[in-house]
C-alpha cells in the first residue's frame, strides 16, 4: 500500500469517527458553555471551571454508559473538591499535605458508596485542588456546587440534544452478526477443503466473539438510558426492544456456532467423514445471516430475512434424506438447525412459532424441528 493511500485511508477513518461524535462532541460544548454560565452569570461564582468540567465528564461517561456512572463520577469531583479545599485551606500545600489531601478524600468516597469511579474522581479532583488550585478567594464549598451545577447541565443537556439511542446499537448487532456469517463461511471451507487448519482458525474466531456480545449489550444499555432520560426518544424503546431480542438470539447462535465449528475441526482432525454438502449448506446459511444484517437499517424490521433462513432448513433436510450422517456430521447439522431456530427468534418469531415454520417448510420430507 502506497503512503499516499495510507494517507487517504487514515483521512476517511478520521471523517467516520468524526461525523460519529459529532454529536457528543456538540453535547459537552454546549454543556461546558451552559455550566459556566449559570456558575457564573447566575449563581455568581467567581472562575468557575469545576461547573464545565463535570459537565464535560459527565457526558462523556454517560454516553453508552449507565447513567449511575455518570453520577458517580459528578458526585466524586464535588466530593473531592469539597475535601481537597476545606484540607488545603487548613494545613496548606505540599507533598504531605497532597498525600493526606488525597487519602481522606478517597477514604471519604469509599465511606459513602464505595464505586470505583467515584473513589477515582475523588482522589483526582483531591489532587487538582491541592497542586492548582490553592484556597484564595473561593471556597470549597462554592466549588463542590460548581461540580454539581456542571454534572447536572450535562444531564440536562443529555436529555435535551440526545443521542441517538439506536445507532450503536445497529452498528454493534451488525458487527456481532458480520463475525458470525464470517465464521460460519470460513468453517464451510475448512469442510470443503478438509483443512483442519483452517477450522480451528474459525474456531478461535468464534471464541474470540464475547466481546462483541457484550459491546452489544452496553450499546443497548446506553439506549434504553438515552431514552428514559429524554422524553422525545422515547418511542425508540419499541426498536430498541426488537433490537435486545436479537442481541439475545444472537449470542445463542454464536455459542451454538462454536460448537458446530469445534465439531468440524475435531472431524476433520480425526479424519471423520464431513460430506462437501455440508459446506454448502454452511455457505447458505451465512448468506441468510448476511441478509439479516442488511435488514437492521430498517429499525428492527426483519422479517424479510425468514425465507432465506427457512431455505437453509430445506437444504439441510434434503440433505439428510439421501446419506447416513457419520457421529461429527449429526452434530453439525443438529447446531445448524440451532442456529437457524434462534436467527428465526432474532426476526421476531417466537419459539413456537419458529418451530412451526422450520417443520411446515415445504420441500417433500424429514423433520427439521430442532
Amino acid at each position: 500500500m502506497s503512503a499516499a493511500t495510507r494517507m487517504r485511508a487514515r483521512l476517511a477513518d478520521g471523517t467516520r469517527r468524526l461525523q460519529l461524535s459529532a454529536l457528543p462532541i456538540g453535547q459537552c460544548a454546549v454543556a461546558a458553555g451552559v455550566s459556566w454560565f449559570v456558575a457564573s452569570d447566575l449563581v455568581g461564582h467567581a472562575r468557575p471551571f469545576f461547573a464545565p468540567i463535570a459537565a464535560v465528564i459527565c457526558l462523556g461517561v454517560s454516553l453508552g454508559s449507565r447513567l449511575r456512572r455518570a453520577a458517580e463520577l459528578v458526585v466524586g469531583v464535588a466530593l473531592g473538591v469539597l475535601v481537597g479545599d476545606i484540607l488545603i485551606s487548613l494545613i496548606g500545600s505540599g507533598p504531605w499535605q497532597i498525600t493526606l489531601v488525597v487519602a481522606l478524600a478517597m477514604a471519604t468516597a469509599v465511606f459513602a458508596d464505595g464505586a470505583t469511579l467515584l473513589v477515582a474522581q475523588a482522589g483526582a479532583s483531591a489532587v487538582l485542588v491541592a497542586t492548582l488550585l490553592p484556597p484564595g478567594d473561593v471556597g470549597g464549598l462554592d466549588r463542590c456546587v460548581d461540580a454539581l451545577i456542571g454534572g447536572t447541565v450535562g444531564l440536562l443537556v443529555a436529555a435535551v440534544l440526545p443521542s441517538d439511542p439506536v445507532g450503536p446499537v445497529r452498528r454493534e448487532a451488525r458487527a456481532l452478526l458480520d463475525e458470525l456469517s464470517n465464521v460460519l463461511a470460513r468453517t464451510g471451507d475448512a469442510l470443503r477443503d478438509r483443512d483442519p487448519e483452517a477450522a480451528a482458525a474459525a474456531l478461535n474466531r468464534a471464541r474470540a466473539s464475547q466481546p462483541l456480545i457484550d459491546e452489544l449489550r452496553g450499546a443497548l444499555r446506553g439506549g434504553h438510558e438515552v431514552t428514559r432520560v429524554s422524553p422525545l426518544l422515547r418511542r425508540r424503546r419499541r426498536v430498541l426492544g426488537k433490537f435486545a431480542e436479537l442481541a439475545e438470539r444472537s449470542d445463542y447462535a454464536m455459542r451454538n456456532a462454536r460448537v458446530l465449528v469445534r465439531r468440524a475441526y475435531t472431524a476433520l482432525g480425526d479424519d471423520e467423514p464431513a460430506a462437501v454438502e455440508l459446506a454448502d449448506v454452511l455457505a447458505e446459511l451465512s448468506t441468510a445471516v448476511k441478509v439479516l444484517t442488511d435488514q437492521l437499517g430498517r429499525d428492527g424490521d426483519r422479517e424479510r430475512a425468514r425465507e432465506p433462513l427457512l431455505d437453509v432448513v430445506r437444504h439441510a433436510r434434503r440433505l439428510h434424506a439421501t446419506w447416513s450422517p457419520g457421529p461429527s456430521e449429526v452434530v453439525i447439522m443438529a447446531q445448524l438447525r440451532s442456529i437457524v431456530l434462534d436467527l428465526l427468534q432474532a426476526t421476531g418469531l417466537t419459539r413456537g412459532e419458529a418451530l412451526g415454520a422450520m417443520r411446515d417448510a415445504p420441500d417433500g420430507g424429514g423433520d427439521a424441528n430442532s
